[in-house]
């Protein structure tokens, strides 16, 4: 019985739904494949589909008869949809074969500020209709997978009795075991890393203004990954201008080893999610738990709710206003000043990994989630599935 991640644009190495995911269901022993887009490599242990695919929107849209293909030539049990344009076709293959649908919720896709493609009069609109669509979809759907606890507030009204498990993007334990150790009270000018994809969205432009306010003139700022808004050259012209161009530097994207090794070599991390966008209130991203296994105190944006949570309880960092480049540049005083705060810190990151956010906790209830879902097909009679869900997820009235 096969467990089909079905992806329309995550790569073949996606972490969250690869090397987290199906890697772990495999280890648990589940038989599980990969049907995605070209791009990237695939692990060796996680079996995987490519399929060609063109650049941009029309490429996805095109993608997608070959997706339903693809999945129904694999007779999967179980297809968990990483995307919603995956997940409307993993219900069409559900139709026709009677299979489980499991639907991986990365993030509010029904929040305006994502259609920034629309004209603005257009926006509220097109998202109250996603959300429309989302009630639908999930009257025929077995299980939500979600990536952060806001998302549960976020998936649509009506949907509250679709089974949801929270698996979060954390690092495994024997990956966290042989990650390079950092030394967060080592002397020297304060250095700061943002690991990772970045942008405008993601906080360049708050880092740079309290970098540029900050008391102390020696701090420095290394961006450890790609640009994914193209702002990289803005990012550098603003540098310039505010005369931190000996202080700041951009490596863009680097094998996952060597990024980690660079990051280690830093005292501290930032995770400055601008304010505003629903996606980064419920944001918890892998940047952060990379951060506390290394060791590394984290500077958080107060607007990702659930991470601010998780830094506030467990002390592993600064919470700040993103918004407010005097805030941020007292948080990165505060840093230089103090190593053994800096130690504290990044000890307390590393501890809470190996208690509350222990990957191994979220891979446990994903499986168990499955093996319920493969035990409610076996009792089902043939051709039943659909009339299970039904029965599973009324109507709202």
């Amino acid at each position: 019985m096969t467990i089909l991640f079905l992806s329309s644009t995550h790569h073949a190495d996606d972490r969250r739904v690869v090397a987290l995911q199906a890697a772990s269901l495999a280890a648990a022993g589940f038989a599980v494949l990969h049907l995605c887009r070209d791009g990237r490599e695939p692990p060796p242990d996680v079996p995987t589909r490519i399929l060609r695919r063109r650049p941009g929107l029309p490429g996805r849209v095109a993608m997608l008869p070959r997706l339903l293909a693809g999945a129904l030539r694999a007779r999967a049990a179980t297809i968990q949809a990483s995307e919603p344009d995956a997940w409307a076709i993993a219900l069409v293959a559900k139709a026709l074969t009677g299979c489980r649908v499991v639907f991986d919720v990365h993030e509010d896709y029904a929040d305006p500020h994502r259609l920034t493609r629309l004209p603005a009069w257009l926006r509220r609109p097109v998202a109250g209709a996603i959300r429309g669509a989302f009630r639908l979809m999930s009257r025929w759907t077995d299980a939500a997978v979600l990536a952060t606890p806001v998302l549960a507030e976020r998936f649509p009204a009506g949907t509250e009795r679709l089974p949801r498990v929270l698996v979060r993007n954390l690092v495994p334990r024997a990956e966290a075991e042989v990650m390079p150790r950092a030394a967060p009270a080592a002397a020297g000018p304060l250095r700061l890393v943002a690991l990772g994809a970045m942008g405008r969205a993601r906080g360049w432009p708050v880092a740079l203004a309290a970098l540029a306010r900050a008391a102390d003139p020696t701090i420095r700022l290394e961006v450890i990954g790609p640009f994914t808004d193209g702002s990289d050259g803005d990012f550098r012209a603003t540098a310039d201008r505010l005369g931190l161009g000996a202080r700041v530097a951009a490596t863009g994207l680097l094998p996952r080893p060597e990024a980690l090794a660079r990051a280690a070599e830093a005292h501290a991390a930032l995770v400055l999610f601008a304010p505003g966008a629903a996606n980064h209130e419920a944001a918890l991203p892998h940047k952060l738990f990379e951060a506390m296994a290394l060791g590394l105190p984290v500077v958080v944006a107060e607007t990702c709710r659930p991470a601010t949570a998780l830094v506030r309880r467990t002390g592993c960092g600064l919470v700040v206003d993103s918004a407010d480049p005097a805030d941020v540049a007292s948080a990165f005083e505060m840093l230089a000043a103090d190593p053994a705060l800096r130690a504290r810190m990044g000890a307390a990151g590393r501890q809470a990994l190996a208690a509350d956010c222990a990957w191994e906790a979220d891979a446990a209830r994903l499986a168990a989630l499955h093996r319920r879902l493969a035990r409610a097909g076996e009792e089902a009679p043939p051709n039943a599935a659909r009339r299970l869900s039904d029965t599973r997820h009324p109507r709202p009235r």
